[in-house]
């Protein structure tokens, strides 16, 4: 059963980006005039999650129109988020947790196995697959927990929670589109 749910109330957690120790996500949540998402993908160096950091950069705007903000959570070092995005550089922040705390407190759950994690016969896996390949994307250093799943939830500036949504596959997450939606 999932820990968090609609109308619940978010605790008030510290967190680490490449940049910055010891912020709270209450803090955080107050910095921008909207809503705030905050999206647990597994680790920078699944292509699957390079597709969806990429694809959140690209249509950012939309997300900022509605006045809100989104926070990505990985599993990943600091460090190699930073270096990593040297090149790429994000419009929103990446929280790190290489040591899975937050991805445990949340209860969000890991797959059983591969097939699981990947749903292979889904139509959204193949053309992601797809998309990967074309774009050229190259796995890197494994992090974490590899069957992770993925959560998104959207926060007021209360940590009141308007959305909880514990994907269901490596693939199961917001667009851009629907995040802004959801922003509103």
């Amino acid at each position: 059963m999932p820990k968090y749910t609609a109308g619940d109330v978010m605790k008030d957690f510290t967190f680490r980006t490449p940049f910055e120790t010891d912020r709270t996500i209450l803090e955080t949540v107050r910095r921008v005039p909207g809503k705030t998402a905050l999206v647990f993908l597994r680790y920078l160096g699944c292509t699957s999650c390079q597709f969806e950091i990429r694809q959140y950069a690209l249509n950012y705007e939309k997300i900022r129109e509605t006045g809100g903000q989104l926070l990505i959570v990985l599993q990943s070092d600091p460090q190699r988020v930073a270096d990593e995005t040297k090149e790429f550089p994000l419009p929103y922040e990446v929280i790190c947790d290489p040591d899975r705390v937050l991805y445990l407190d949340f209860d969000i759950p890991v797959a059983k196995d591969k097939d699981e994690l990947h749903d292979y016969n889904s139509e959204k896996w193949a053309a992601k697959r797809a998309i990967v390949k074309a774009a050229g994307l190259t796995h890197g250093a494994y992090e974490g927990e590899e069957l992770q799943l993925p959560a998104t939830f959207i926060l007021d500036h209360d940590l009141n929670i308007e959305f909880a949504y514990y994907g269901k596959a490596s693939n199961d997450n917001l667009s851009a589109d629907e995040l802004a939606e959801k922003l509103k």
